[in-house]
């Protein structure tokens, strides 16, 4: 892609006369999002359906070269890829992209830190997320404070990074021992994994809040979506 087109897909556009535009009769599509955030507006699938998914997509794309769709479901994956040309499954993320342009990458790197395997599709929603938005992403799997060693054995790569989104379920420790080891924004995303008196991700949510380490940010339960977009700022901010 040369390179004057791929500015054009990350550079604000000026607002037009018509910033919200119907995909009658069941959205209004913002599209001046990308001129205010530097993306544009997301598909969140969760009781749409797959014929409101595409039209909305259609219309997204009709005026952007990306787009992003979370919390697909599988009823949602073949009518969509059979209706928008270059469409992309991310299965383990439930998401659906289009990169008809893609994003240059941002110098900084987008952590993505997950205590166990069970928190991966929250991790990969993250992961996924941050990528399509611009930036350089790395994953880091299993590494909960069950075995502490292992967040210690990979402190040094945490280091290099702009920013951190620190996954986890149960009780929620791993983004306090992350943030009290580095001096790097730590974006912490509670899952609902869990027993009983985990109460969906509540207990999580509730140990995030109260961490004893400083600045920790906390979105809400099993939000990979949310903390991405934080991180995506972030990271914009510390390498544009």
């Amino acid at each position: 892609m040369e390179k004057s087109a791929m500015m054009r897909s990350v550079k604000p556009r000026p607002p037009s006369s018509r910033r919200v535009r119907a995909a009658p009769p069941f959205a209004c599509v913002d599209h001046d999002r990308t001129a205010r955030r530097g993306f544009p507006e997301v598909i969140y699938c969760e009781g749409k359906t797959s014929t409101q998914i595409v039209a909305i997509a259609k219309e997204i794309l009709s005026r952007s070269g990306v787009l992003l769709a979370t919390r697909v479901r599988e009823e949602h994956v073949r009518p969509f890829l059979r209706a928008v040309k270059g469409a992309r499954h991310h299965r383990a993320a439930r998401i659906l992209s289009v990169e008809r342009e893609r994003l240059p990458k941002r110098g900084g790197v987008v952590a993505v830190v997950a205590a166990g395997t069970s928190d991966l599709p929250v991790a990969e929603e993250a992961a996924v997320t941050a990528e399509v938005m611009g930036n350089r992403v790395e994953r880091f799997t299993d590494v909960g404070v069950a075995g502490i060693h292992r967040i210690l054995a990979i402190r040094e790569k945490l280091s290099r990074c702009s920013a951190l989104i620190v996954v986890a379920g149960m009780e929620g420790a791993l983004p306090s021992v992350v943030a009290g080891l580095l001096d790097k924004p730590v974006i912490a995303v509670p899952t609902s994994v869990g027993y009983g008196t985990g109460f969906g991700g509540v207990a999580a949510l509730l140990g995030m809040l109260n961490s004893c380490s400083s600045g920790v940010t906390v979105v809400n339960i099993d939000n990979g979506f949310g903390a991405a977009c934080a991180a995506t700022l972030i990271n914009r901010q510390l390498a544009p």
